[in-house]
């Protein structure tokens, strides 16, 4: 009876429950609190908590790799074999030891999913670059389910058919309406500047601290864009930071909004906004298109499917693609996207001190952002007329339109009757544009270094 029960234990996911699942579930449990009670961006939060419930729980069948090449994830040395042909594996067992050459650090290699060893083609000591072949897995099994899934991260499909849905839902007419606030969302950008440099004297590559700077762009799927090209290892960390300061965008920027304006500043009322013509609108989505590709083609897809969503929206007579890139494409995407980015967080890649740094580092770029938007409003007031509302500079960070009714609340804050949302939404606009541009800027600059 108590083998029985032994064997039946052995079988469940018990036994392979580890202290740092359990942390993890409390990681997932405050991203689920967020959204759910607090309203912080539950529709970003809720998947990304639930994705990142499941990566530590001991589930079969849902991020297994199909069997194949065993890949060297670093370039180093072949330090130890655990397996041999014929060796049964299961998923996440030790199969080898790899020292990266680089770092001096020793790297595990664990089994991906169910199977044997059919062919080692790498000896101990041999040195290997990073994604040669060491060896062969052999199963019957497909991968799991979030292994295909995952692929719309990897391949980059997700953020470009995000911001398909973002240009959709934008109106782009405050910021052609009032050219100048431009210069407002390019101001805010000096965080992901700021950041990138401050994450070099930390010790990391500039590829890495590009990705970390690009939190300061409150940008999710841009993060994302980014990151998988020049950083994936440090994605999982990259992708909470950017959507958690995303959805703290109304905690982390009024004190810093305050705090760099006077009352006399944000009581300033602003004229209405002269009405865009449809013309103006179509004009400006191509133009865009034209002038940023030729300048950045690294930015291609996040642009371009940007400015398609705006130019489905003001052109008319496209009204059930706009629908549904409204509704029904950015919905799907986003729970996929959404729950791809949680099960990357399992509880070896998430816990480690450079998690606590990069999240730290992306408060530094978020407030540099938030900042120097402001700070632009500001300056440009010494040679305007029409003097610019500071509040709105901080909309110049890319959190659509959550920016821009944070303005609106601190400017209705200081003065009931002001309305700032639509002033609000040309920096914010201008923000999305410039965190694109700069992201295309470093994979053109970074992706072989």
């Amino acid at each position: 009876m108590l083998n029985d029960f032994l064997n039946f234990f052995y079988l469940t996911g018990f036994p392979h429950i580890t202290w740092q699942m359990i942390v993890m579930w409390g990681v997932a449990g405050i991203l689920l609190y967020l959204a759910v009670y607090k309203g912080f961006e539950p529709l970003l939060l809720v998947p990304i908590g639930f994705g990142a419930l499941l990566a530590n729980l001991p589930a079969l069948g849902l991020v297994n790799e199909p069997a194949g090449p065993i890949q060297s994830p670093v370039q180093g040395t072949v330090i130890e074999w655990y397996v041999e042909p014929g060796s049964k594996i299961q998923e996440g067992d030790l199969v080898a030891i790899v020292e990266d050459g680089k770092r001096g650090e020793k790297v595990e290699i664990r089994a991906r999913s169910h199977g044997s060893i059919a062919e080692i083609q790498v000896s101990e000591g041999a040195q290997v670059q990073e994604g040669q072949y060491l060896g062969i897995a052999y199963s019957r099994e497909p991968g799991g389910l979030y292994y295909y899934i995952s692929r719309g991260i990897e391949w980059e499909l997700f953020p470009p058919l995000i911001f398909l849905g973002v240009g959709a839902l934008t109106d782009f007419g405050p910021l052609i309406a009032r050219p100048i606030t431009l210069l407002l969302g390019g101001a805010a950008q000096i965080g992901v500047a700021v950041t990138f440099l401050a994450a070099m004297l930390f010790g990391f590559s500039p590829g890495e601290s590009a990705s970390i700077g690009i939190i300061g762009g409150a940008d999710g799927p841009t993060a994302i864009f980014l990151a998988a090209k020049l950083a994936p290892h440090l994605l999982p960390a990259i992708a909470v930071a950017a959507y958690s300061y995303m959805a703290l965008v109304p905690l982390i920027q009024p004190p810093i909004m305050r705090a760099l304006t006077t009352k006399k500043e944000r009581l300033i009322r602003m004229n209405s906004l002269r009405q865009v013509s449809k013309l103006e609108k179509l004009g400006f989505a191509i133009l865009v298109t034209v002038l940023v590709i030729l300048l950045v083609p690294a930015a291609s897809a996040l642009v371009g499917m940007l400015m398609l969503g705006n130019f489905l929206r003001e052109c008319g007579v496209t009204e059930r693609l706009v629908k549904s890139a409204q509704n029904e494409i950015i919905n799907i995407i986003t729970i996929f996207l959404g729950t791809a980015v949680g099960i990357t967080m399992t509880g070896e890649r998430f816990l480690k001190a450079e998690t606590i740094l990069i999240i730290g580092l992306g408060v530094v770029a978020f407030g540099f952002s938030t900042a120097g938007g402001v700070l632009m409003a500001k300056f440009l007031n010494f040679f305007l007329k029409e003097k610019i509302n500071p509040l709105i500079g901080s909309a110049g960070v890319s959190a659509v339109p959550m920016a821009a009714r944070v303005s609106q609340v601190e400017g209705q804050r200081a003065d009931p009757n002001n309305f700032l949302l639509m002033h609000a939404m040309g920096p914010n606009v201008a923000g999305v544009i410039g965190t694109a541009v700069i992201a295309g800027y470093y994979i053109a600059t970074l992706i072989q270094k």
